[in-house]
């Protein structure tokens, strides 16, 4: 990205309790952590951002770059406050957002409870039209009966229209024609076509991923301008970058087209941060652990990579349960997010358990001890109660916090019903939530079929540095890094990511009638599709391409990922990649099927900028000797007492620095809590290493 050399990069990261700015600029970092503005969001950003520049001395004039990541896309569809949406969908088609899988994801619940579709049934609105599985028009689409829906829409209040036809991602021309109608006779309406959006085989998650874009476009398209008219009054003039949920950057008018794509934008910039923590410390095995204000999510990196998908499910009816939720077909890193964050409610249930979240107290009102109208126990008042947080200096000072008002609310809802002592109420939440944690960090990693005490533990996020030790405890996990800013990982992140977008189609062959020109056609296309996209913000740089196509053998019905040669596909790439393809599938399933044809269904191609690289740290002398700044008064549960416990200033440790747990490292934006079993160290660039200490 060509920005001038004095311009200041900004990153800006909306979390449900805290929106995290970052400014990079000649070579410092400063940072801001300000409580997020649910009802105007962009109001919270330019406060955190007004507060980061002032502490680096610069103006929004002087911002050639900003990078912003939110989660309002994916709270606006699990809070169902998004746009009044319709479909419009084939003659015969409306109820496939109820049929689904037809499936039951928990088949021995009589009680059980499924998402609704984010359309209603009298908003699927049908004309007769018809394509075939190739492309071929069946039936016309019947334009009269388009036009006598307009009524409807205007009637109903209608604000954004998703467009799903049956095998439109074969051939998108009825589609285009409905859109082109809908946007001459209502202009203002907002049109989403599944065969843009989505153009894969599955018509469930096709729709269901139309049908999400379009209920959220409204909202994030209002937002963004707004947020965008409002830096330009404060003379911005630079690149506007949106994170995607895939890792990469795009433009400000394809989010606005495509909002679906930044659902889990805030936790891919904090995937992308670990992933370069990994490198630089040499953890070819890593665990992402980013646990801020509402959730924690937790994602695998193998050799330096992690993992990524092609489906997400948000809104799930059932914690843990895949298939209770809407699936999205969208490029997302692979992660596994649950509702235990700072602000995560504790509470008793029918058999006298503590619980913890997934509702969440936000920032407004808050945990208990933000003093502003919360009067519910969270996670954060449990770590005020056990004193693993400075009252006086949480987020940077920002927030004054109340610990009587937490140990009130624990004693209340937790410690009376349980006939617990205020501080073991909080060391009951504290551990239910680690537990919760750890559990879903040992399936993510079962189901992937990897060994999770191999790993180490990268931890970010407002909450994260206080809970790692203790989930490292759980899951036998030997190493911790604490990065330096790991309060606003997630912002930071973002600065490191590639401009990069993904193309996806859907083209039916098989590699025994394998047809390269039909291939290399579509290929070209994708191309030129994803390169109008990157090349608007590249400006110049140069760019790589990476392809893959999803095959399975004949008759199979999932698929596995298998990586294209970057060139033109010839005949004789039939067997190249079938042998390609059985290798991949012996790897995952420890055999093939000999003679079993394979067809490829969908193809996806990747072009973007170089993320930025990590070099390999060394180690640095240790140094003798490391002063406390004070000690705190730290609750044990073991001993049922409370302990003094050595506090350390991160801003005072250097590299080469160790000391023993327990102990507590302050910062603006976090704590780290070093338990009795860990050793920490300050390694060469600043972070924080515990090491597991030897029995």
């Amino acid at each position: 990205m060509a920005t001038h050399a004095k311009a200041a990069r900004l990153a800006v990261d909306i979390g449900g309790t805290f929106t995290d700015v970052v400014v990079e600029f000649e070579g410092r970092r400063l940072t801001a952590k300000v409580l997020t503005t649910a009802g105007a969001p962009e109001e919270g950003v330019l406060e955190g951002v007004d507060l980061a520049l002032e502490r680096a001395g610069l103006t929004v004039s002087d911002v050639g770059l900003l990078i912003h990541g939110t989660t309002l896309a994916t709270n606006a569809i699990i809070e169902r406050k998004g746009a009044v949406t319709a479909l419009i969908t084939t003659e015969g088609f409306r109820d496939v957002l109820d049929i689904a899988y037809e499936t039951r994801y928990d088949q021995y619940d009589i009680f059980l409870d499924k998402t609704e579709p984010l359309v209603p049934r009298y908003l699927r609105l049908t004309v007769p039209e018809r394509l075939a599985v190739d492309g071929e028009i069946l039936k016309p689409l019947d334009e009269d009966a388009l036009h006598a829906l307009l009524p409807v829409l205007d009637r109903e209040g209608v604000e954004a229209v998703a467009i799903g036809f049956m095998h439109a991602y074969a051939d998108g021309a009825h589609e285009r024609r409905v859109r082109d109608i809908l946007s001459e006779a209502r202009p203002d309406l907002m049109v989403t076509m599944s065969s843009e959006v989505c153009p894969e085989v599955r018509e469930f998650e096709r729709f269901t991923t139309a049908t999400a874009n379009a209920y959220v476009q409204p909202l994030m398209a209002r937002y963004l301008r707004r947020l965008q008219t409002a830096l330009d009054d404060r003379g911005f003039t630079g690149t506007f970058f949106l994170m995607t949920s895939g890792g990469g950057l795009t433009t400000l008018e394809t989010a606005i087209r495509f909002p679906i794509r930044l659902v889990e934008s805030g936790p891919a910039g904090g995937a992308i941060l670990a992933t370069g923590i990994a490198q630089e410390c040499g953890a070819t095995q890593a665990l992402s652990f980013d646990m801020g204000g509402t959730t924690a999510k937790i994602c695998l990196i193998e050799d330096f990579v992690p993992e990524t998908g092609r489906s997400f499910e948000v809104a799930r009816a059932a914690r843990f349960q895949k298939g209770s939720g809407l699936p999205l077909r969208i490029p997302v890193i692979e992660m596994v997010e649950i509702g235990a964050g700072g602000g995560s409610i504790a509470a008793i249930d029918s058999m006298q358990q503590i619980t913890v979240g997934p509702h969440s107290a936000g920032s407004e009102p808050g945990p208990a001890c933000y003093d502003r109208g919360g009067t519910a126990p969270t996670v954060t008042d449990g770590d005020v109660a056990l004193g693993r947080i400075d009252p006086e200096s949480f987020a940077g000072g920002k927030v004054k916090l109340n610990p009587e008002a937490a140990l009130t609310a624990l004693d209340h809802d937790i410690g009376r019903p349980l006939g617990l002592e205020r501080e073991m109420a909080g060391y009951g939440v504290i551990e239910m939530v680690d537990e919760n944690m750890a559990n879903a960090a040992r399936v993510h990693s079962i189901e992937r079929g990897k060994i999770i005490r191999d790993h180490t533990i990268i931890a970010f996020g407002g909450a994260a540095p206080l809970h790692a030790s203790r989930l490292a405890e759980k899951l036998g996990i030997d190493r911790i890094i604490v990065p330096t800013n790991a309060g606003v990982g997630s912002a930071v992140g973002f600065l490191k990511a590639p401009i990069a977008y993904e193309v996806v189609r859907s083209r039916y062959m098989t590699l025994r009638d394998f047809d390269p020109e039909l291939a290399n056609e579509m290929l070209d296309s994708m191309r030129n599709e994803a390169l109008g996209v990157v090349e608007a913000g590249a400006d110049g740089v140069k760019l790589t391409e990476s392809r893959i196509a999803f095959m399975r053998y004949m008759g199979q019905g999932h698929e596995i990922v298998v990586p294209l040669p970057n060139r033109d596909l010839t005949a004789a790439d039939a067997g190249t990649l079938k042998q390609t393809y059985d290798r991949e599938y012996e790897i995952l399933y420890g055999r093939t099927i000999p003679d079993a044809d394979i067809e490829v269904l969908t193809w996806a191609m990747t072009i973007g900028t170089d993320a930025s690289s990590a070099t390999l740290i060394d180690n640095v002398a240790p140094v003798d000797t490391v002063e406390a700044t004070g000690t705190r008064r730290v609750f044990d549960a073991n001993l049922e007492t409370t302990e003094d416990v050595p506090l350390y200033r991160r801003k005072n440790l250097l590299p080469g620095m160790r000391f023993s747990g327990p102990a507590i490292v302050a910062e603006d934006e976090t704590s780290t809590f070093v338990s009795a079993h860990f050793d920490a160290t300050i390694n060469q660039v600043g972070y924080i290493v515990l090491e597991r200490k030897l029995d």
